[in-house]
């Protein structure tokens, strides 16, 4: 048993397949695409971080304390109701949030400012399989549906799907779910879309957890329960003992900013630059080092231990 002062429970390790990788304890891989948007801190309730697109027709809360961690919504115009919402729960990788954060900002960069419109506002396709496309195309086959009037696509390993609902429903109610992970509160990953999200951001965020690239965590930010699933790889290797040295080790800041940075980038295809990824580093920094002082508007959050023991009613 590792005591808790040991520093192999601090190594960082590349996790693979990342759908299974598990939180690691902030929201900065899915508030990246957007850290030029307005931040709103609200200490006082249950949501502790809101970002919003300038005109607040995009909203992007953090709820660090809850089971459904991530809560995305739009609407027409800032005071009207919703028009759809996608929630992750507090076991969801913020690499896979990134998927439809960066969809989202590439939309609202696209839409018109004048009009209440916008692809983020679209009607989804009336196909099903428009919003699973890049798990299909990735080798994700038909599983055998546990309700009528359903679809279920699976991973090759079993451990991670999507189920689509295709029975009549109403504009609120949720119709694709993505999951992975075995049944339970510290294993399962959930990411729910109700009825009219549009099937392209549905899509985007499918889109990462198909891809084969490992992420970043600590060992001990990995559920014991989920090791025998998982592949982990060194993220740096150790200094040779002896010999001259021909190149510098990355360092675990190096490795932090790599993988914070291809995540938005598998997400998107949206290029950055030095700049803005530098931004991101330090905003990375400031959220691990400085949570305990007085909060920075740009500052990103970090989440905080969840409160309540008791089993989600929607784990699997």
């Amino acid at each position: 048993m590792h005591t808790p002062d040991n520093p192999y429970l601090y190594e960082e390790v590349l996790v693979s397949p990342m759908y299974l990788a598990g939180s690691n304890g902030t929201g900065d891989a899915g508030f990246a695409p957007v850290a030029h948007w307005p931040h709103h801190y609200l200490d006082e309730g249950p949501c502790q971080l809101l970002v919003t697109s300038p005109d607040q027709r995009i909203r992007i809360g953090w709820f660090g304390d809850d089971f459904e961690l991530w809560k995305i919504s739009t609407a027409t115009e800032a005071a009207s109701a919703t028009r759809w919402t996608a929630t992750f729960n507090h076991v969801t990788p913020a690499e896979i949030v990134a998927g439809l954060t960066t969809a989202l900002a590439h939309d609202y960069a696209e839409a018109n400012a004048y009009d209440s419109n916008g692809r983020f506002l679209a009607n989804p396709s009336i196909y099903w399989a428009d919003a699973v496309r890049p798990l299909t195309d990735a080798g994700w086959n038909r599983g055998v549906p546990t309700k009528p009037g359903t679809v279920e696509i699976v991973a090759p390993d079993g451990q991670a799907g999507a189920v689509i609902d295709r029975r009549s429903y109403g504009p609120d109610d949720e119709t694709v779910t993505l999951w992975a992970g075995p049944p339970g509160w510290g294993t399962r990953a959930e990411a729910v879309f109700t009825t009219r999200t549009p099937s392209h951001l549905i899509a985007a965020t499918a889109a990462v957890m198909a891809d084969s690239a490992p992420v970043i965590r600590e060992r001990h930010q990995i559920d014991r329960r989920m090791e025998h699933l998982i592949t982990l790889t060194p993220a740096a290797p150790a200094a040779p003992a002896a010999g001259p040295s021909v190149s510098r080790a990355p360092t675990p800041l190096d490795v932090r900013r790599t993988a914070v940075t291809q995540a938005v980038h598998r997400a998107a295809r949206v290029p950055r630059t030095a700049a803005d990824l530098r931004v991101m580093a330090a905003r990375s920094r400031t959220a691990s080092s400085t949570r305990t002082g007085s909060r920075s508007p740009e500052a990103t959050p970090v989440a905080r231990p969840l409160l309540s023991p008791s089993a989600p009613p929607r784990s699997r």
